[in-house]
């Protein structure tokens, strides 16, 4: 997708889609998921592959290994990489992955599956384009606002350096890059330099 054509949540979408998340079947592992995914950037294939052991809600911290993040293995294999959950304190993160954790059984899986042990990539954007579809969500892009059926697991991603950059002080494109765990800053200014005011 060309960088016009990139769509974007604000926060309030974002929230809207939660509270839409919270009305359906699985109401708490969607918020849970919706929310973790909005708050770290991760990868709809990260997110699959989170075990329960990785997230430390007494430190407000999810340490993810570095077997599971994109390129592995490689020559650009990333480094493990600890995000501080929710460290602007307006997203509700840690409360989120609690009430879901008090609510199911002790699957390994942080988000394990009805029909396997964990859920998939696929499963995963389902969850998100569902929450958006019933929010009637219409994302932005530089084309204009679009339908709630182009919102997807990525869409959130990309969210998150708009938030960083548009609805909270003191970010730059350095602290966008270290969220998203860009291999380098250029692949960080190519895809959101365009979200900074000039």
């Amino acid at each position: 997708m060309a960088s016009d054509d990139k769509c974007w949540l604000k926060p309030e979408q974002v929230e809207a889609m939660r509270a839409a998340a919270r009305d359906g079947r699985h109401s708490l592992r969607d918020d849970a998921l919706i929310v973790l995914m909005y708050d770290t950037g991760l990868r709809r294939a990260e997110l699959s592959q989170l075990d329960r052991a990785m997230v430390d809600l007494e430190d407000g911290d999810l340490r993810i290994p570095t077997r599971i993040q994109k390129d592995y293995p490689n020559d650009r294999t990333p480094d493990p990489a600890t995000f501080e959950l929710d460290a602007a304190g307006v997203l509700g993160t840690v409360d989120a992955i609690e009430e879901y954790l008090d609510d199911r059984d002790d699957s390994a899986a942080l988000f394990p599956s009805q029909k396997g042990s964990r859920m998939t990539p696929k499963g995963i954007n389902d969850v998100v384009q569902r929450a958006a579809r019933r929010a009637e969500i219409r994302p932005y892009s530089y084309e204009g606002r679009r339908s709630a059926d182009v919102v997807s697991s990525h869409t959130l991603r990309h969210s998150v350096a708009w938030r960083m950059l548009r609805a909270e002080e003191d970010n730059r494109l350095y602290h966008v890059r270290n969220r998203l765990r860009h291999s380098s800053i250029l692949t960080t200014e190519r895809e959101y330099d365009h979200f900074q005011r000039i």
